[in-house]
């Protein structure tokens, strides 16, 4: 049975994340920014100094509502994952340094697609029973389209409540435990034998963390994801920078190799590479996978936000697919390919990889912090798709489910810290995937939408 499930699984995997996909992806992606002027660009400006402006104002939100930060950190959180370590690894493994390029291409037409996607959220929300604002995907799509779309919202939550216990939560739990694990039995603190013990261990202190976190509230996920995230941020970007400049004569050849090889990647990866689409479908699917644009995840945080300015929270959007894929995902990429190692192109690879790049440049000791970081990525990821997999269960049923829900989302942290999680991983990335195609017909039908507030929005900045 598991043999079949995982042969369909395999077949529909293969066609959501092929080439037709991702020319979707990318399409709508370049059909917004044409109808808005290539607004990422052409307000980049703008849009740094609105939300980094806007992150540095202390205010309190009102009940049942986020500061504009807390929101835009609760989004990172989620998208600021162990992906940006192991992912951008894979991409490069299996699609050669040419992948990072198309990264960065999936990710300046993401910026537009999810700017599009908060500032329609914020726009359609509503307040739920509780008094608590709610929107995403869903609620613009009830609110903006007619009915005859609004089975589009249905799918869209009903795809959003299968993936997160994915990928959002147990796969995210099995790279803590491992990290953990590693590093325990590298400085002989444990021995192999208690693995399983220590892993069932950690399983149980998160699981009482997350539903600690979660049973909060909304205003207690983004108390903490504003803490969690700049500094996870921060530990990260430091250390890659360290690997930079210590490797410094290398860089100029490493952009050479990522231009170049994103269009001959057989010269650049000895032949082991031989597809340039293979190169481009590697590097357009970690973009989207590592900044979400597309997905519509994002929006669902946005949309709590105590803010008027639809157009305003929406350059936040803006602002986290730089900071995630131009800003991390190139680090990551940088510290890689600088650091000399030998490349297995064509052979699955992850965070072991990128581990390796570190610890050539700093030594075994570099394994601690990155241990910390993994953990920290792989935290706020689940406390992030904690929230959006309540939102979208709220949506199909009502706020009642959500305690219950938050609570057996906790629990499903113990599984994720010992089990073996292949199939359900993929099987998690296929629901990932099926959450984009409503969200990018909402977002195509809703376009003008988007050209209208933005039209008014600097109608009034120009007053």
């Amino acid at each position: 049975m598991l043999k079949l499930i995982e042969a369909i699984n395999e077949v529909v995997n293969n066609f959501i994340w092929g080439v037709p996909a991702m020319i979707c992806i990318m399409g709508v992606g370049l059909y917004l920014s044409c109808r808005t002027g290539f607004i990422q660009l052409r307000r980049f400006g703008y849009a740094m100094r609105t939300t980094l402006g806007r992150m540095l104002r202390k205010k309190d939100a009102g009940d049942g509502a986020m500061t504009p930060f807390q929101a835009v950190c609760t989004a990172l959180a989620a998208t600021v994952g162990t992906g940006n370590i192991a992912g951008v690894a894979g991409a490069i493994s299996i699609g050669g340094p040419g992948a990072v390029f198309w990264m960065w291409v999936s990710a300046l037409l993401g910026m537009c697609t999810k700017f599009s996607e908060v500032t329609l959220a914020v726009h359609f929300r509503q307040k739920n029973k509780s008094g608590d604002l709610v929107g995403g995907p869903m609620y613009y799509i009830k609110n903006g389209l007619s009915k005859k779309w609004h089975f589009l919202a249905v799918l869209y939550a009903l795809f959003g409540v299968l993936t997160v216990f994915g990928t959002g939560n147990a796969t995210q739990v099995n790279t803590i435990t491992t990290a953990i694990n590693t590093a325990l039995l590298n400085y002989n603190v444990i021995p192999q034998s208690a693995h399983s013990l220590s892993s069932l261990i950690i399983g149980i202190i998160i699981a009482v963390l997350v539903g600690l976190v979660l049973l909060g509230g909304v205003k207690r996920i983004g108390k903490v994801t504003e803490k969690l995230v700049p500094f996870m941020a921060l530990l990260y970007i430091i250390l890659a920078l360290g690997v930079v400049v210590i490797n410094i004569r290398h860089i100029p050849g490493v952009f050479a190799s990522i231009v170049y090889g994103a269009f001959h990647p057989r010269a650049v990866t000895g032949g082991i590479v031989g597809s340039f689409f293979t190169s481009m479908k590697k590097g357009v699917a970690r973009g989207i996978f590592s900044n979400e644009a597309g997905l519509g995840t994002g929006s669902i945080a946005h949309a709590c936000s105590d803010t008027r300015e639809p157009v305003r929270q929406g350059f936040f959007g803006v602002f986290e697919v730089f900071a995630d894929t131009i800003i991390i995902c190139t680090l990551t990429a940088l510290v890689i390919l600088s650091s000399g190692m030998n490349i297995s192109f064509g052979a699955a690879a992850g965070a072991e990889l990128t581990i390796s790049g570190f610890t050539a440049a700093y030594g075994s000791w570099v394994s601690i912090f990155t241990a910390v970081a993994m953990c920290c990525f792989a935290f706020s990821t689940i406390i992030g798709w904690g929230l959006y997999g309540a939102r979208c269960l709220e949506y199909l049923c009502s706020s009642r489910v959500i305690k219950p829900f938050m609570v057996l989302y906790a629990l499903v942290a113990i599984v994720g810290a010992t089990m073996d999680l292949g199939l359900l991983w993929s099987i998690a990335e296929t629901f990932n995937g099926l959450m984009a195609i409503p969200n990018l017909i909402a977002l195509f039908l809703l376009s003008g939408t988007v050209v209208k507030l933005v039209k008014e929005h600097f109608r009034t900045e120009l007053r």
